[in-house]
C-alpha cells in the first residue's frame, strides 16, 4: 500500500523530516508521483527496511535542574518523562544535568548536542522548554529542527516561576562558593 509522507510519519513515528532525511542519505525508497509527491511503501518501512538498515531510530528525554537541593524535582522530571515515554510507546533515553540553566558546558547537554548533530535523533522530549537552557534554547530547537528532530514538551505551559528559577541560577554559583568555604 503506498502512501504520503504525513500518513506514513504518522504510522512509523517519526516526523515528516526525518522520513526526508532518511531518503536523502539513500536509507529507505521513496516513488514519487508525476507531479513530485512522495509516496511510501508502507509494507516495506514497516517488514524490516527499516530495522535492516540499522537506523537508530531514537527518543532522548532531558531533565535538569539548578542545583543539588533541587534532586528531588530532578527525579520526578524523571520519572515523568519516563511514563509519558512509555505511555506513547517510544523506546528512550534520559540525559539528566544538574547545574545552571546559564551553565552550557554541562555533561549531558554536551552530549544531547552531540547526538542531535549526528542525526540520529528522532525525538527530544522535555518537561518545560526551560529545562534545556534558561537563554539560548532556541538553538536548540533550530538544530533539531535542522537534523529532523522532533520537540516534545509536555508542560508548554511553564507551571514554574520565571523569575525565580533565574534567580536561583544566577546564584548557583554563589551558593557552591559558600558551601565550598563552609566545608
Amino acid at each position: 500500500m503506498k502512501i504520503n509522507i504525513g500518513k506514513a510519519a504518522k504510522e512509523l513515528g517519526v516526523s515528516q523530516e526525518t522520513l526526508r532525511r532518511w531518503e536523502r542519505l539513500g536509507k529507505i525508497e521513496v516513488e514519487r508521483t508525476p507531479k513530485g509527491h512522495r509516496r511510501y511503501d508502507l509494507t516495506k518501512l514497516k517488514k524490516g527496511s527499516l530495522k535492516q538498515q540499522n537506523l537508530n531510530i531514537r527518543t532522548i528525554a532531558y531533565a535538569r535542574v539548578s542545583s543539588h537541593d533541587q534532586k528531588k524535582d530532578l527525579v520526578r522530571q524523571v520519572e515523568l518523562l519516563e511514563s509519558f515515554c512509555v505511555s506513547h510507546g517510544w523506546t528512550y533515553e534520559i540525559f539528566q544535568d544538574l547545574g545552571s540553566g546559564l551553565n552550557y558546558s554541562k555533561k549531558g547537554l554536551k552530549k544531547l548536542i552531540k547526538e542531535i548533530c549526528s542525526g540520529t535523533v528522532n525525538r527530544l522530549v522535555l518537561t518545560h522548554k526551560d529545562r534545556l537552557l534558561r537563554f539560548g534554547a532556541e538553538l536548540i530547537f533550530a538544530l533539531c529542527e535542522q537534523f529532523g528532530t522532533e520537540v516534545v514538551i509536555i508542560n508548554a505551559s511553564s507551571e514554574t516561576n520565571f523569575e525565580d528559577d533565574l534567580i536561583q541560577d544566577v546564584l548557583e554559583p554563589v551558593f557552591k562558593l559558600k558551601r565550598s568555604l563552609e566545608s
